[in-house]
């Protein structure tokens, strides 16, 4: 919880919620949970509980303290739509994120079930606003310097981002689908930490865009027709980090990159996590601190060597740049 953060992709984390629970293999070696069970049991510190599901409305407020505009993560320590939290504590969180216009929020999930059938309820931006109403912190005058009624962005928020976790072609599959039938001013993937090959145009087929059109555009059955929607707006890759990291084919990241390329959507590189290629394509056994990664790249069975060289050492850059867009969106 820092009104800073490492995080290559934000500003700062604001997590209202700690603790969650697995749910795909991309959750295998979170750090979040790491992190938090060291310290369990310690009397006075913030994860004392370690990783179980702790709501934290003592800070739902903090960003309404913080007057310089800010990318903000949400919950980088849990899953905002995890089944334990409340709708109405869910719709407190949105209403400060309605409050403060000047900083943009973006919501990672792997919940995209129950995110898609809340955000697209109507009787949830009902519940938004009775919080704006009711919640007594939201009528202290020193944190809201606005008149009343309270200034209403409209709906989907135009400051909140929603994105989806996307570690292998099955999560892309399940997931993106979701994503992009829940209403939302920016959708994007955090394919991190990325474990297989995913094509996008196969995830959104689905969705009735058998043109391969769903990255940019994407159409949802509405009753007896269909509705255009925006796409994908933005994609994150990177590899895993941490002592049980696994290897990342530099295969599937350029992959992401060209499908992103293709169809316009800024793409962010984030990291290649503990290990980086060699450069060398190998058949058989590796030397000592290296592995293979990825399916054969050719008829005689070569596969990319990976060196674990560490998170810091294996950097950022993907053949030879570095790869740092954001969505750009209308003021």
């Amino acid at each position: 919880m820092a009104d800073t953060s490492k995080i290559e992709w934000t500003d700062a984390t604001w997590n209202v919620v700690t603790g969650c629970e697995k749910v795909s293999p991309g959750c295998d070696n979170c750090y979040a949970e790491t992190f938090a069970e060291r310290w369990r049991g310690v009397p006075g510190h913030h994860f004392e509980t370690g990783f179980d599901v702790t709501l934290r409305p003592e800070r739902l407020t903090l960003p309404l303290r913080w007057r310089k505009p800010k990318r903000v993560f949400v919950n980088s320590m849990s899953d905002l739509f995890h089944k334990d939290i409340p709708d109405e504590y869910i719709a407190r969180v949105f209403a400060t994120m309605s409050l403060t216009p000047q900083h943009t929020y973006q919501i990672l999930t792997k919940r995209h079930g129950r995110m898609r059938a809340l955000l697209g309820d109507p009787e949830f931006e009902k519940q938004v606003d009775y919080e704006l109403l009711h919640f007594p912190p939201f009528a202290d005058p020193k944190l809201i310097r606005c008149s009343w009624p309270l200034p209403k962005q409209g709906w989907p928020l135009p400051n909140v981002w929603l994105g989806v976790s996307v570690e292998d072609q099955k999560r892309a599959d399940l997931r993106i689908p979701a994503l992009l039938n829940t209403p939302a001013a920016v959708r994007f993937l955090s394919c991190e930490p990325l474990l297989g090959s995913v094509d996008l145009k196969q995830a959104v087929i689905p969705m009735g865009s058998e043109r391969g059109h769903g990255l940019t555009a994407s159409y949802v059955h509405d009753g007896d027709c269909c509705r255009k929607l925006h796409g994908i707006d933005w994609v994150i890759v990177g590899g895993e980090s941490g002592r049980a990291a696994r290897p990342m084919s530099p295969y599937w990241a350029t992959s992401l990159r060209d499908q992103c390329a293709a169809a316009d959507v800024p793409f962010f590189f984030k990291q290649w996590g503990e290990y980086a290629p060699t450069g060398y394509l190998v058949i058989g056994g590796t030397s000592k601190g290296t592995i293979l990664a990825g399916d054969p790249v050719d008829d005689l069975g070569h596969r990319v060597e990976l060196a674990r060289v560490g998170k810091k050492n294996a950097g950022r850059e993907l053949e030879g740049r570095t790869h740092d867009a954001f969505p750009v969106v209308a003021q």
